[in-house]
């Protein structure tokens, strides 16, 4: 019998505030431990909430990026569990009557596009961190660090529309792109600001009811997210064909052995006795309110994209590559400004300057920042500095092969490309008489191939300019050497 997998995510986004959503406390990542506390967050008799605009602000940002409908009217609601991080006993999120509804975002795998929705954006409050073992020369027992309980997240529900692992990392990336892009969260999965669930469920193909689904926690990555939930659908077609029944369980996935292990029975909404939040009024938002968030909203990754494409006249791959990261998108038409400003813009039509630089971005300095994992905020060379170099190539100063050698040395030493093709004397030869002395050398060092080639055994012509490229250590202009190969070989 075949099988298809029905998957549905709930993504916990950390908000960027300076603030916590119900009090005043800090939001800043890696203070020491319960340093970032004050009674409300640590849940003490007789505190109070008090809401965080800017964290609903945030929230409506995302919902308005992803097509939700924004309710006037959300209530806050206690979702009571027990665990050592909830120092309440309860958390603060939302349940019958969330903040955002029925929206939803395009992705597009293996060259298809398809529709995620998304059910629901609430608001909710973050819970403590354990530490397990990591003082006391690694006693078997757990601290509790609270620096993190009451940080602002929200949490975004898919449909269960997505049908495989491909398809469920690229909703998450899309998702991250979107937030980052709106800067109201950074993304970092490692810091767990941008965190994952999966709910997995297995069915026949061409069945409409859903089977009996596992959710999926510990996934900081999205390699883990992908290896997580291909082993949990491969693992509960084998329960099946064992004959047995799948269960609804909450299961933890174990990155070092590859595999989900069970954690608990998985807990229904009337397990959490959810009801109205007393001591916070039920949260109004009105269209003048909506409206003018939605004047403040920036250019969206999917736009972008589409934009690049349309007036720089890049490949599509090359729009997605470029615009995977707001820093680097910024980067690029930068050096599009500094190579041949509003000149580089095609309409539709792929320019050389536009594609030269794309080039150079998608290549060398992805290649060197990947090395060093860093981001494109991190970049060591500035946008004019990459122009510089570029143009020296387009000059003629330096071949292409020269060039990617002193990008190189630019990258890691922040010197000008000037000062590095001056240093080590990397200037490329095109003055034809200079040329014509190296290679008659390097013909008359070849008798055999040279004979061999006028009898006409044409791929020997790679060997000759190969020979001289090596005798001029690289230098030689491509274009010029060609040429005078052919010259010289045709007597």
């Amino acid at each position: 019998m075949k099988y298809e997998a029905v998957i549905g995510l709930e993504v916990h986004a950390q908000l960027l505030t300076n603030s916590k959503v119900f009090c005043g406390c800090s939001t800043k990542f890696g203070a020491e431990a319960n340093t970032q506390v004050c009674p409300v967050c640590l849940g003490m008799p007789g505190t109070l909430p008090v809401l965080n605009k800017t964290a609903v602000e945030y929230a409506i940002k995302m919902a308005l990026a992803t097509h939700c409908r924004i309710n006037n009217k959300s209530i806050f609601a206690r979702k009571n569990y027990f665990y050592p991080d909830l120092p309440k006993g309860y958390q603060i999120s939302q349940y019958n009557e969330p903040l955002t509804q029925k929206g939803y975002i395009d992705i597009e795998v293996n060259g298809a596009e398809k529709r995620i929705g998304i059910t629901r954006i609430h608001m909710e409050e973050d819970a403590g961190k354990l530490l397990h073992g990591e003082s006391y020369e690694d006693a078997d027992f757990s601290f509790v660090d609270l620096n993190r309980a009451g940080v602002p997240l929200i949490e975004i529900v898919s449909e269960p529309d997505i049908r495989n692992s491909e398809e469920a990392v690229e909703y998450l990336k899309s998702l991250r792109d979107i937030l980052v892009y709106l800067e109201i969260c950074d993304g970092n999965m490692e810091e767990g600001s941008f965190r994952c669930d999966a709910n997995v469920s297995i069915r026949p193909v061409g069945q409409k009811e859903f089977g009996t689904k596992a959710e999926l926690k510990n996934m900081n990555s999205f390699r883990f997210v992908q290896k997580a939930i291909e082993y949990e659908i491969n693992r509960q077609i084998e329960v099946i064909e064992d004959g047995g029944k799948v269960i609804q369980e909450t299961r933890l996935f174990d990155s070092d052995k590859g595999v989900t292990v069970s954690m608990r029975s998985k807990e229904e909404a009337h397990d959490y006795r959810y009801f109205p939040e007393p001591d916070l009024l039920p949260l109004q938002v009105d269209e003048a309110w909506i409206e003018k968030i939605k004047a403040s909203l920036p250019e969206l990754p999917a736009e972008k994209r589409e934009r690049f494409v349309k007036d720089y006249g890049i490949p599509s791959y090359d729009a997605g590559v470029l615009c995977a990261s707001k820093e680097l998108a910024n980067y690029y038409e930068e050096c599009i400004e500094k190579y041949e400003g509003q000149g580089a813009r095609g309409k539709g039509q792929e320019t050389a300057a536009a594609k030269n630089v794309s080039n150079w971005i998608m290549g060398e300095l992805l290649r060197l920042l990947k090395e060093d994992n860093k981001e494109a905020k991190g970049c060591p060379v500035q946008p004019e500095t990459l122009v510089k170099l570029i143009k020296m190539v387009d000059a003629g100063t330096i071949n292409q092969k020269t060039a990617k050698e002193v990008f190189e040395e630019v990258y890691k030493t922040g010197k000008e490309p000037e000062a590095v093709v001056k240093e080590k004397g990397l200037v490329q030869i095109s003055d034809e008489g200079a040329l014509f002395k190296v290679l008659d050398a390097v013909i008359a060092a070849n008798p055999k191939e040279a004979a061999e080639y006028k009898a006409g055994k044409e791929k020997l012509f790679t060997f000759f300019v190969g020979q001289t490229m090596k005798a001029t250590k690289g230098q030689a202009n491509p274009q010029v050497l060609n040429k005078l190969v052919k010259e010289r070989l045709a007597k």
